[in-house]
């Protein structure tokens, strides 16, 4: 009887935030209308990102601020801010980032510590301010000056070398790639693409269409007999492929190998979504954890909106698969803003339930929603 009533009142409330003051006529009918409209959008990409600023402020980071975990929230909280009207998300970000001096983590060389350079540059470009990227160049140098002819073996602490772990393709490449353009610099971006390569050889399943966690899933099975992967390992990928190609020139000669790549993924999950909207912890074993799982399913749905905003995915057969996926998202949505269903920190599918939440989570659901709102904007 109480989940009934919780879900009830979830219900009400993302009604009443997405269609104001008249939610309640015709809402059955409405509701899912009501979902796609810019207005609607913004209200509830505003509740969720007003939850996490609030939570930073009152409670302090979970995380280190300049934590991975932390810097792929900032990614959407960037996108929000870069909406009209929308600038005290970047004076967050802002703040954030002189707090920290503009310096990345202190393990130099690994991804998840230079993930924060993706919005030192982005900002770095908005305010055509070089400051903020200064220390992040002196480390980007560095990274294009090594050798990187290191094995990817998953051993030896290599995740601290190299991009030898598929989330680490959202953190890294994404980082140099902006910084290139923050730059002028073509070298940050022709490091980012030849190491991104390095990591596909060495993780991609060009079978499956899909990315191994790491180099111990290159074996291991679910317990339906199928690979493992996971939802929100191939979510960093496809998310942070197309952060990447957003900095890719029209002439680049990677531009078509990476756009088949994106072709390949976006379709190999699309059609693994269930049937609540959803990507489930285990893509290939649905059942194995059968809830919704809203990190995955974030960058899924980001990635596919971006694909037809740039017009790289057919309207007719991938616009359905992001209005189910926004649904779901946004059923997720506590009545405070908090995004639940969000898989706790780890490396494999795992159990997920309406109150874990994390800041990623936030992250992904707040550039869906920026290019959910840019799409309904053009269409």
């Amino acid at each position: 009887m109480q989940a009934t009533i919780k879900k009830h009142i979830r219900f009400s409330f993302i009604a009443l935030l997405l269609v104001g003051s008249n939610a309640f006529a015709g809402i059955k009918s409405s509701l899912s209308d009501s979902l796609l409209k810019q207005n609607s959008i913004l209200n509830i990409m505003h509740s969720v990102a007003d939850w996490q600023l609030n939570r930073w402020n009152t409670k302090g980071f979970n995380h280190p601020s300049v934590d991975w975990t932390n810097a792929a929230c900032y990614t959407g909280i960037y996108a929000l801010g870069a909406i009209k009207g929308n600038d005290k998300y970047l004076d967050a970000l802002v703040k954030i980032g002189k707090d920290l001096n503009w310096q990345t983590g202190r393990n130099r060389f690994m991804a998840d510590d230079y993930c924060i350079g993706q919005t030192y540059s982005l900002l770095s470009i908005k305010y055509q301010d070089k400051k903020m990227i200064r220390p992040f160049v002196l480390l980007a140098d560095s990274i294009v000056n090594k050798p990187h002819d290191e094995p990817l073996d998953w051993k030896n602490n290599i995740a601290s070398r190299e991009w030898a772990w598929c989330d680490a393709l959202f953190m890294g490449p994404t980082a140099l790639s902006y910084l290139s353009k923050a730059t002028n610099n073509p070298a940050y971006l022709n490091t980012a693409t030849k190491l991104w390569w390095k990591t596909t050889a060495y993780l991609y399943d060009p079978t499956e269409h899909l990315y191994f966690r790491d180099g111990s899933y290159l074996d291991r099975k679910e317990k339906n007999g199928q690979k493992v992967f996971w939802s929100r390992g191939n979510g960093w990928v496809l998310a942070g492929l197309v952060r990447v190609m957003e900095s890719l020139p029209a002439n680049n000669p990677d531009k078509k190998k990476f756009e088949k790549l994106y072709k390949d993924m976006a379709a190999k999950i699309a059609a693994l979504q269930q049937p609540d909207g959803s990507w489930h912890a285990s893509l290939l074993d649905p059942a194995s954890f059968p809830v919704k799982e809203t990190s995955g399913t974030g960058f899924y749905c980001y990635a596919l909106t971006w694909g037809l905003n740039h017009k790289l995915l057919n309207k007719r057969t991938y616009w359905p698969v992001v209005k189910k996926a926004w649904a779901a998202l946004t059923s997720s949505v506590h009545p405070d803003g908090m995004l639940g269903n969000v898989q706790r920190i780890g490396d494999s599918p795992d159990m997920v339930t309406e109150n874990s939440t994390e800041v990623y989570g936030v992250g992904a659901f707040l550039l869906t929603g920026s290019e959910l709102y840019k799409y309904i904007g053009n269409h």
